[in-house]
């Protein structure tokens, strides 16, 4: 691609000095766009939330149970790589370990892991090897928190908060080494590692808080660019700098910036509110709801990580199923309203969205109109348009804008506008796009 045909947001960064190797790493994550998250550990078992030993404040004691019965005989990774696929995703992230401490690998650093369980064999290798089989990148979840470490300070999130005599001093440096060691466990054995997604820092809590001195962010970080200096990094390590901006369970209103530059992100959403299974939850988000916010996203800038928690016996649940393939049907003929777009110098009509790449300019609909679409900036600038779910014309006139309106005749647009005849019936798709193609001399305009 060209620098004639770079999207907005390629061109503020480079514009703000952002470093060219951090722009080189991101380039297959800004060309993706669209990339599913996988929550699961022990916490799939009691199905009461990722943080249900946080929130339950329960003890390693009754938190055994799980992994001694911790046994996902459906674990089919195959099917969920072909479910994110078919959804039309390019990349997953899969939590190796979160805040319980359970590691998904054969870790030489603990015995709290998947091969003692009985599972009996190292689940992340498989969901990594199948992935990578059927195209899609891989990234690697990795808390920097560990509620099962004996050395890891108890604080206001850990399950023995409120346990009598519990906040005895433990050594933070000792559990740092643990955390980078396993790090560099992860970066050593499975091969190129695309994305390495940390989570999280809360320097700023009012007991127990903890930031980059606690983990030894530049360390750990240096451990990464030396291991594999091309390992997407993201914004949870407390450092001033990353390669992507991680907003979590909430669409930015507009393109990201930290201090006034523009930044890369990447919306992390789950599809009912939990990022664990969660048996109990019914707030599941519709599927064009879903994909208002793939549009959205990449419309100012953005990608969006999808959740699934999958089940204690190793299976994605019906319901997140049920809404990949439906996505997946929008994403088939819409793909190229997503994948490398970003978005657009001009202004949407109400309800709408534009991402563009090059000379290709798409509007999403959110809300369906009567008959006509006015899109202000765009006489003159556009040779033809289709509906892009179909490939159907869509009518296009400009009208005199000193005209004025009456009875059936429009009139009195601003000067520039193109008008579109749209079908009196809305197209039965998750969300409608039209395909504008523009004139090349006037694309960047």
């Amino acid at each position: 691609m060209g620098p004639e045909t770079q999207d907005l947001v390629t061109g503020r960064l480079e514009a703000s000095g952002t470093d060219p190797v951090s722009l080189t790493r991101i380039s297959w994550l800004r060309e993706a766009r669209f990339g599913l998250f996988i929550h699961w550990g022990l916490y799939s078992m009691p199905a009461r939330h990722e943080w249900v030993k946080s929130r339950e404040r329960l003890p390693d004691e009754h938190y055994n149970r799980y992994f001694e019965h911790f046994n996902p005989d459906l674990f089919n990774p195959a099917a969920w790589a072909e479910e994110a696929s078919n959804a039309g995703m390019k990349y997953v992230v899969i939590t190796t370990k979160h805040h319980e401490g359970f590691c998904l690998w054969d870790s030489a650093l603990t015995d709290y892991k998947a091969t003692n369980t009985p599972a009996g064999r190292d689940l992340l290798r498989e969901i990594i090897e199948a992935f990578r089989r059927a195209g899609l990148r891989v990234g690697l979840y990795n808390s920097l928190i560990d509620w099962h470490h004996p050395e890891f300070p108890i604080d206001e999130f850990h399950p023995q908060r409120d346990e009598p005599g519990a906040r005895k001093e433990r050594d933070m440096r000792k559990y740092s080494s643990y955390l980078h060691g396993q790090v560099r466990e992860l970066l050593s054995s499975y091969g190129p590692i695309d994305y390495l997604f940390f989570d999280f820092s809360y320097p700023d809590r009012a007991y127990g808080g903890k930031g980059r001195d606690a983990w030894r962010s530049e360390d750990l970080l240096d451990l990464v660019r030396e291991l594999q200096p091309t390992t997407i990094v993201n914004d949870r390590l407390d450092l001033p700098d990353a390669d992507v901006r991680t907003p979590e369970q909430y669409q930015p209103v507009s393109p990201m910036s930290v201090r006034g530059v523009p930044v890369f992100w990447e919306a992390c959403q789950t599809m009912n509110g939990s990022w664990g299974y969660d048996r109990d939850n019914l707030d599941w988000k519709p599927a064009d709801l879903l994909v208002r916010m793939l549009i959205d996203g990449v419309s100012k800038g953005g990608n969006l990580l999808l959740n699934v928690g999958p089940t204690a016996r190793g299976e994605l649940e019906p319901r997140a199923v049920s809404l990949l393939r439906s996505i997946g049907v929008w994403t088939h003929p819409h793909g190229r309203a997503i994948y490398g777009t970003g978005p657009s110098q001009l202004e949407p009509p109400s309800d709408c969205r534009y991402t563009q790449r090059g000379d290709k300019l798409y509007l999403s609909v959110f809300a369906w109109p009567f008959r006509h679409l006015h899109l202000p900036g765009l006489a003159d600038r556009v040779d033809y348009a289709q509906m892009l779910h179909d490939g159907s014309e869509v009518p296009m006139s400009v009208i005199d804008s000193g005209q004025a309106a009456q009875n059936t005749t429009m009139g009195a647009l601003d000067p520039g506008t193109l008008t579109l005849e749209m079908p009196i019936r809305r197209p039965e798709v998750l969300v409608p796009v039209i395909e504008l193609f523009l004139r090349p001399e006037t694309a960047s305009i």
